[in-house]
């Protein structure tokens, strides 16, 4: 509670809170933006406060909802009110990423203007004129608790809401706000990074894999053509969908997944399509078109059996058909076969065959399936001399302090004992190494004091 005095009754409080509610109401684009818990508990609490003599419980209970929508995402209403515009999605923020500016509709254009002044309005009801106004209408001696956090959430949205504050009307900010939309996107794909197709949906990553490049060692001239490909992906150029190919924990997907946080400024999202997945492939492409980021489609592990439907939507994809394939998608696979497509002997044709004449043709499209992807890139098994450059260039980022002859003999007596020479099994020992080495100082200390 503010130990403030209690307010007198004031018509012109009653009379902007009904003047808000009007405007809320009034939105043409953007009325997503009140929408989730937050945005209903503020309407909810207008609607119990608008009245001078509104019953008091009505009020005390519609605010505690509101206090905790807002706490319950650690935000302020004004970080809220800025961060549901920029990930917004209405056919505004679509076209914005699809049109120059000057080509947008004229009633588009004024459309949101109108709405931006709207959302001026609520920006500037804050939470502590609403504590207040529940203090006047609960009649209580003082008011309500006001939630405000003072630590700077909004990271790339801070430039432009500063750039918002310094104006008097934001209706003038519509031209800045479509280059914002055209460079970061709108909707989810404006929150997040990292997605995986669900359900039939998007689903945003929260915690990537927050593997890098520069954790990653062997198989340069693989990393070094993958990066070349991706640039190409991120400057408008045509970029090959890509076949890893190779043995078991040789960083393939690693590789893939690094690409992320090595290109975070630049668009660059990553979506996870899982095998059982791949039949919405032609779906999700349309889907990815004519936004403004720039996607890989990550299918780890691939592989096929007889007659699968995956198969049928990624050859779809690869090859293209009467639709024209979007600039701003491309497909990476890993696998550890060659043949993407399970091969039974039986499958062989044999001369006296009669089920189907051109059977060699048949097993022929099976075998160079992987063909169809631009490039492929082959993994080979780690002989002894990879393995331990991985595991050194491993041990000097963790900062492992053991000598080298020590160092090289645990992981090789590792390797034999676990999953054999590879980049997964060097990361798997350096972190049990480091594990190991972190309790014995920490015994070694607590056993110090205890002597002491």
């Amino acid at each position: 509670m503010n130990n403030q005095a209690m307010p007198m009754v004031s018509t012109s409080s009653h009379t902007k809170v009904q003047y808000l509610q009007r405007q809320a109401a009034s939105f043409l684009l953007y009325q997503s933006v009140l929408q989730d818990e937050v945005g209903v508990a503020f309407l909810d609490l207008l609607q119990a406060i608008r009245y001078i003599d509104a019953d008091a419980r009505g009020c005390l209970q519609a605010y505690g909802s509101y206090f905790y929508a807002l706490a319950a995402r650690n935000q302020n209403w004004e970080d809220y009110i800025i961060t549901q515009i920029l990930f917004c999605e209405n056919p505004f923020t679509i076209l914005a990423q699809q049109q120059k500016f000057e080509d947008l509709p004229t009633a588009l254009v004024a459309a949101v203007q109108h709405d931006l002044q709207v959302l001026q309005s609520l920006y500037e009801c804050s939470s502590a004129f609403l504590s207040e106004w529940v203090q006047t209408v609960a009649h209580m001696p003082i008011s309500p608790v006001v939630w405000y956090d003072e630590s700077e959430k909004l990271k790339k949205q801070t430039k432009f809401s500063a750039y918002l504050q310094e104006l008097d009307n934001w209706g003038d900010a519509v031209e800045k706000l479509a280059a914002y939309y055209r460079q970061y996107g709108s909707g989810l794909f404006a929150q997040y990074r990292a997605f995986r197709w669900q359900g039939g949906q998007f689903i945003g990553i929260q915690y990537p894999d927050p593997i890098k490049l520069s954790t990653l060692v062997g198989y340069e001239s693989q990393r070094d053509t993958l990066l070349k490909n991706t640039e190409f992906l991120l400057s408008g150029e045509a970029a090959l969908h890509v076949l890893l190919y190779g043995s078991r924990g040789s960083g393939k997907s690693s590789l893939v997944k690094s690409l992320l946080h090595e290109y975070s400024d630049r668009s660059l999202c990553l979506l996870e399509v899982a095998k059982s997945d791949l039949k919405d492939l032609p779906e999700i492409v349309e889907h990815l078109r004519g936004v403004s980021q720039k996607f890989i489609i990550f299918v780890d592990d691939l592989s096929f059996e007889e007659d699968d439907d995956a198969f049928k939507a990624l050859k779809v994809v690869l090859e293209g058909n009467l639709t024209a394939r979007p600039q701003n998608v491309v497909v990476y696979a890993t696998t550890n076969r060659r043949h993407l497509i399970r091969e039974f002997f039986v499958d062989r044709p044999a001369p006296k065959d009669n089920d189907e004449i051109h059977a060699w043709d048949t097993m022929q499209e099976k075998l160079s399936f992987s063909d169809r992807f631009g490039l492929t890139l082959t993994f080979e098994p780690a002989n002894q001399k990879t393995y331990l450059n991985i595991v050194h260039h491993l041990a000097a980022q963790a900062e492992i302090n053991i000598t080298q002859e020590d160092l090289e003999f645990q992981a090789l007596q590792w390797a034999t004992r676990h999953n054999g020479r590879s980049g997964r099994t060097a990361r798997q020992f350096i972190d049990f190494l480091k594990a190991d080495l972190t309790l014995i100082h920490e015994a070694n200390s607590n056993t110090s004091k205890t002597e002491n």
